[in-house]
């Protein structure tokens, strides 16, 4: 067992976590692997060297030099760090031919040999996702999300997790992130979320003691503006920019980024299911949420016999198949949907006046043909002069997006601390998938 750091302990002396009783033990050895999500663009010196590795790869020093603005000398010291902590690589075969010396050898991002773990933790379905550091999914599986009391779901979620990374026998774990609705807390990796009747479920405690890995917990909205900013290809405009990112599917939510950092407040997200929205055709209650929801949608249907009241094919997949095929109520349907949705993103817009506006969730790209009545909405409603909606860049899998930079965050924030904490790690882990 490793030595547990002294700052974790009021006494100012070392203590090793070997000599204290198992409970003790389990609570620090949890506590000491959750790390808060980092959602923002890092400015650190590693950072900007990894990241112009990661998105230009292969690439010389004196290329990052002039791309990061930092001295040759400092991203000559952060390529050598970055290389003995294994991140990096050089490229021999791609130096300029007669150069003379080290710094015109090309790095690149050493990707094959590592991964990182994302979780989706959706109201019925969790997602389970591989990811390589440059933020490309490898794999991505699909679970129910256990329906059971808190303590066994959580249980069954993080055994689910431990099996499907001893699947992964030549790619070394580094991070879990996890994304879910309800409200966050950061620091603890505890997760209330009342749809599936958890309180103060202690999601990060749990996968950290089970995969013995360090574990990032974000809220799922902010996550998938932390996508957006990370990994999407369009970079922010400038240090000053905001940008709004509005979700929707079976919740919706919205996150704010600011000058390339996702605003995450300390007390959780701010919440707009409860915004007035009034629909005669989808129901609901008079709010936002329970009138463009994928059950509202389908509620619908279902009460104009769209599709039958139960059974395989009374979904909304039917639904969207009938719409296609020339439905006319179907598509009345998802059309109303649609100009509901684009009336809260401009009372939205209106409010916080963002430099970018970004829509994702399947509400929004399940049914592609909607947008042109989500823009008519939007620019109906809106007081403040035209802006483009733009559509997220990750489709239909941004919910495995944003699990998967929720768990590349704080190697992108800090590589080779992130690297260093993984090598500390990763006897643990190999010991307990061998066993």
């Amino acid at each position: 067992m490793w030595p547990v750091p002294a700052d974790d302990f009021n006494e100012g002396h070392p203590v090793t976590a070997t000599l204290l009783p198992s409970h003790t033990k389990r609570a620090l050895l949890s506590r000491h692997h959750i790390v808060a999500p980092s959602l923002r663009v890092a400015d650190a010196a590693a950072a900007s060297v990894f990241g112009a590795a990661r998105m230009r790869g292969p690439i010389a020093r004196d290329v990052i030099a002039k791309v990061t603005q930092l001295s040759i000398a400092t991203v000559n010291r952060q390529v050598t760090a970055l290389l003995d902590a294994g991140i990096l690589r050089e490229r021999a075969d791609l130096a300029v031919s007669g150069a003379i010396g080290r710094p015109r050898v090309p790095v690149e991002v050493n990707h094959e040999p590592f991964l990182t773990l994302g979780l989706h933790i959706g109201a019925r379905t969790t997602s389970i996702v591989a990811t390589d550091l440059f933020g490309r999914t490898l794999d991505v599986v699909e679970t129910p999300t256990p329906r059971a009391g808190q303590a066994a779901a959580l249980a069954s979620l993080a055994d689910s997790a431990r099996r499907y990374l001893s699947r992964w026998h030549r790619r070394r774990p580094l991070w879990v992130g996890v994304a879910a609705g309800g409200v966050v807390d950061s620091a603890t990796g505890h997760l209330d979320h009342p749809r599936l009747g958890w309180s103060d479920a202690p999601v990060g405690p749990v996968l950290a003691e089970t995969l013995g890995l360090p574990v990032s917990v974000a809220s799922h909205v902010d996550a998938m503006a932390g996508a957006e900013l990370l990994l999407s290809a369009r970079r922010p405009a400038g240090p000053s920019t905001t940008s709004l990112y509005v979700y929707a599917r079976e919740t919706v939510g919205y996150a704010l980024s600011i000058g390339g950092r996702v605003h995450s407040p300390a007390s959780g997200p701010g919440t707009i299911a409860a915004l007035p929205a009034h629909s005669e055709l989808l129901g609901g209650t008079g709010q936002l949420e329970s009138t463009v929801s994928d059950e509202a949608v389908l509620t619908a249907a279902r009460r104009q016999r769209l599709v039958p009241a139960e059974g395989p094919t009374s979904t909304l997949a039917a639904v969207l198949t009938a719409a296609r095929r020339g439905n006319g109520q179907a598509r009345a349907l998802l059309a109303e949907r649609a100009r509901v949705l684009g009336e809260a993103v401009a009372l939205l817009r209106d409010m916080l006046n963002p430099d970018d506006l970004v829509v994702g969730g399947q509400a929004f790209t399940e049914y592609p043909e909607g947008m042109e009545d989500v823009t008519a909405a939007f620019a109906a409603r809106s007081v403040l002069p035209p802006r483009e909606i733009r559509v997220t860049t990750f489709g239909n899998r941004v919910q495995e997006a944003g699990a998967g930079v929720v768990s590349l965050g704080g190697l992108y924030a800090d590589p080779i601390g992130a690297m260093r904490r993984a090598r500390r790690n990763y006897a643990e882990i190999t010991g307990r998938y061998s066993s």
